[in-house]
């Protein structure tokens, strides 16, 4: 795709791409603004540099132009970024530097050999949603397959450990089954030590009592960081006469005793971004139950998959209204809601997390800093990680770059009591809470951290799809 017409491409920050559950938005007058804008600095900048306009639009420089863009159709304020970082390569990776190493809790791969005939053109309609500009016609799968999501989050971006996880759907309908997740994590443990790879356990309580009698040997011979969950997946239930369920009704209940018995006591939960999924699944895609699920199971962590948040094409989310009544709350309000009801402070046992929902925001900039301040304020600093949703966006390094940027303006600190967005709060956020979350010792992140070349990724390729396919 191009800018407005022109020979510059879109670059990643601005492109329309979603993950798969919900569809991509379109963009907005700012969205196009800051397209206007890329569209005569791109070609003017690359020809600078002396590069090609598709090869610099993939650059760290690109990115600081993009952003730049960002902020000014915003207002200013969010992206502090100087033009010196458009243009010198310093500049951008002293702009964007870390302190700490980036610990993603939210990623994907497909493996394309589990698709043919009709599932074929279902994994082909999959992708087209994902992403339509890349997918314009036929689709091939290996370019998100387990090689690819190596090279990409590994290979192209600075993330030392991820998390691999995988959609909702039985074994024979998902794009990853959880056996296939565990044998990638045990094979990047051969090629890049161990550790390098957490996994989930996919769980889908509301389809019989088969799934919870299963854990305690899904736990055993799957050996899972966490469990994961899709409270607005299924068929209707007692709670949910239009599908799905929740955590705090008879078979969330019953869930989650059995994980607080068998452990690991980390539950991951999707909730918000309920579309395209037909509109009466997406009651059960609400936060309203983590409250009252993480007050009753003390000893359990419950991290909440996208924060609760749903992006909507005609408004933005704004500052939370303590006087509206919950069923007329939205968004991320929900979640903070749900807490606050239950008596949970900051530092209790609910963690936000902001994969795909950071890449939907951070072209909405004020909205980012609403979202970001009432975690903030409603959860404490300790309590967002980081997740990208990766590989549905490419390399994770511009949302790693952008997040890093992105500040809270002074204003709105002082209009709605929001903290500073601090350097150090972004690098607990991008690494530190999950390392604590998930006890990861600082010798296992000292080895990621030092593996700065990533050669395994492409040495790897051919075994990860090999162990993936076989363990299908």
């Amino acid at each position: 795709m191009t800018v407005l017409g022109t020979t510059a491409p879109v670059p990643p920050l601005l492109r329309r791409i979603s993950n798969d559950e919900v569809a991509p938005l379109p963009h907005g007058p700012a969205d196009l603004a800051a397209l206007a804008r890329l569209a005569h600095e791109l070609p003017d900048r690359a020809r600078r540099m002396g590069q090609g306009i598709h090869a610099y639009t993939e650059q760290r420089r690109a990115t600081a132009a993009t952003l730049r863009a960002i902020d000014a159709a915003h207002g200013g304020g969010f992206y502090p970024l100087s033009e010196d970082t458009t243009l010198d390569v310093e500049a951008a990776d002293a702009a964007f530097s870390g302190l700490t190493p980036v610990i993603d809790v939210q990623t994907h791969l497909v493996d394309p050999q589990r698709f043919s005939g009709a599932r074929q053109e279902a994994l082909a309609g999959f992708l087209r949603m994902v992403d339509p500009e890349r997918w314009p016609g036929a689709v091939d799968g290996h370019e998100i397959d387990a090689a690819a999501w190596a090279a990409l989050v590994f290979g192209s971006s600075e993330t030392a450990i991820a998390l691999l996880t995988s959609t909702p759907g039985p074994h024979d309908d998902n794009v990853l089954t959880n056996r296939q997740i565990a044998a990638a994590r045990d094979l990047v443990d051969r090629y890049a030590g161990s550790g390098r790879v957490l996994t989930h356990t996919i769980v889908h309580p509301n389809l019989g009592r088969h799934e919870i009698d299963a854990i305690d040997d899904l736990r055993r011979s799957l050996r899972p960081s966490a469990w994961k969950v899709y409270t607005l997946f299924g068929p209707p239930t007692p709670s949910s006469p239009d599908g799905g369920w929740f955590l705090d009704d008879d078979i969330g209940m019953a869930f989650l005793d059995r994980v607080n018995q068998v452990g690991p006591r980390i539950v991951c939960a999707h909730k918000g971004l309920g579309g395209p999924i037909p509109s009466a699944s997406v009651r059960t895609a609400s936060p309203r139950d983590i409250g009252p699920a993480a007050a009753a199971f003390p000893g359990i962590d419950f991290v909440v998959y996208h924060s609760g948040y749903e992006r909507d094409p005609d408004g933005h989310e704004g500052a939370y209204d303590l006087r509206a009544p919950l069923d007329g709350l939205t968004g991320v309000d929900r979640l903070v809601r749900s807490v606050s009801d239950a008596g949970l402070g900051a530092g209790a046992n609910v963690y936000a997390e902001l994969g795909s929902t950071w890449f939907l925001m951070l072209r909405r900039p004020r909205e980012a800093a609403h979202v970001l301040g009432k975690l903030l304020m409603a959860l404490g600093p300790k309590r967002i990680l980081w997740g990208t949703d990766s590989i549905w966006y490419g390399s994770p390094q511009p949302l790693i770059d952008a997040f890093r940027a992105f500040e809270i303006p002074e204003a709105m600190q002082e209009q709605h009591g929001y903290p500073a967005l601090t350097t150090a709060i972004k690098e607990r956020i991008l690494g530190g809470n999950a390392q604590a979350l998930y006890a990861i010792s600082d010798e296992h992140l000292g080895r990621a951290v030092n593996d700065r070349e990533r050669t395994w990724t492409s040495e790897a390729a051919t075994d990860l799809r090999a162990a993936v396919d076989a363990a299908s």
